[in-house]
């Protein structure tokens, strides 16, 4: 009995040994293969192309691969600069993800993920397509994706040239605020030691005061009583001039402060614009027939800070004023509206009657020839 155990152990360790063994003859072939093997061909893919049209083509990965100065065809695998391959693609905007491999046989893959577009801004200085997520990306040349475009005096909450997520963009912003308040905060600190300081001398000058010696005359006392009145009155009047010196450049520092956090509601208030902007995109590329029929959008930031938007339509000469970007709610009652005034109004009257229809009101349609 002992010995069938004994036996039995031995047969494991042996078929372990077999395995371990294969497995490091393996390993040391396909070390030798890969030292050996060389990239033969690129095989490049993009996945997630939009259904009107592409950002990326392996046409243009190629090129940027050329352009880089990365040796790919007959560089040994273990040689390849994947890293650096990636690094060339991804830097364009436009592209979101990137995943290199080489396989057994040789076969460089480069797979490619492109960005989705929502919308296109095209107003001065801007030239940007803009994803759902509210990732903006400068729109490449030659590119020709049909998505709604943005016009009009509305300027987004970022630079033209930027690319990248706008909310860290946002962020940023902020904190770089956040910081210039802390230093303009610690600017208070000998001002407020200050008005400390000047209050205290004018309490004690307030207080300061003589006797009348035991053997001082009347008239010398009140002689010096004079003094000390004249001298008190010109020393509060210097000691309160320096405090309110004081006392108005706090406030300044403090109007330096409030000056920031304005500009820092005013700037989540465009963020919070530009999102809305996208939303109301992404409603009409929800909806078929407003998919089709609105081609561009004129935005524009009125004077009280509301974003209010134009529509132009495919189907006439008119320009639709749709006014302030609201709720999900009051978008679909201005829409419901419009549809409304389209099957029972336009259908009769014709196409090419108004130059104008306003659905900014509510409960009704303002029309102008």
């Amino acid at each position: 009995m002992k010995v069938r155990r004994i036996g039995k152990y031995a047969l494991i360790a042996f078929v372990w040994c077999i395995v371990v063994g294969y497995v490091a003859y393996s390993i040391g072939v396909t070390r030798r293969h890969r030292s050996e093997q060389v990239v033969e061909s690129v095989d490049i893919e993009v996945v997630d192309s939009t259904a009107n049209g592409h950002l990326v083509s392996s046409r243009k990965v190629r090129e940027w691969i050329l352009r880089s100065g990365i040796s790919t065809i007959g560089v040994p695998v273990d040689k390849v600069d994947l890293a650096g391959i990636e690094a060339v693609i991804a830097k364009n905007g436009f592209v979101d993800r990137v995943n290199t491999y080489v396989s057994y046989t040789g076969v460089l893959h480069i797979e490619v993920s492109q960005r989705r577009p929502m919308l296109r801004l095209m107003m001065d200085g801007y030239n940007s397509y803009t994803t759902e997520a509210g990732f903006v990306f400068r729109a490449p040349s030659a590119s020709a994706l049909y998505v709604p475009v943005v016009t009009g005096s509305y300027r987004p909450p970022f630079p033209s040239s930027y690319e990248g997520d706008v909310r860290t963009h946002i962020d940023r912003l902020l904190d770089e605020s956040n910081e210039r308040i802390r230093k303009i905060g610690r600017e208070k600190l000998p001002l407020y030691e200050l008005e400390d300081s000047l209050s205290t001398a004018i309490r004690n000058e307030r207080r300061r005061y003589i006797k009348k010696k035991w053997f001082e005359s009347r008239e010398s006392f009140e002689k010096k009583v004079e003094e000390l009145r004249a001298g008190k009155h010109r020393n509060l009047r210097k000691l309160r001039g320096a405090l309110r010196d004081a006392n108005r450049r706090v406030e300044a520092v403090t109007a330096r402060q409030q000056a920031e956090y304005r500009g820092q509601k005013k700037l989540e208030k465009r963020y919070e614009d530009f999102i809305k902007l996208i939303n109301f995109v992404c409603w009409i590329e929800d909806d078929d027939f407003w998919r089709s029929e609105v081609v561009q959008i004129v935005a524009r930031t009125m004077p009280s800070g509301a974003l209010e938007v134009d529509l132009v339509p495919r189907s006439g000469n008119y320009t639709i004023l749709f006014g302030e970007i609201g709720s999900r709610e009051q978008v679909e009652r201005k829409f419901d509206k419009l549809m409304r005034f389209y099957r029972d109004g336009l259908n009769n009257i014709g196409w090419d009657v108004y130059s104008s229809i306003d659905v900014r009101y509510e409960g009704q349609v303002v029309c102008r020839k």
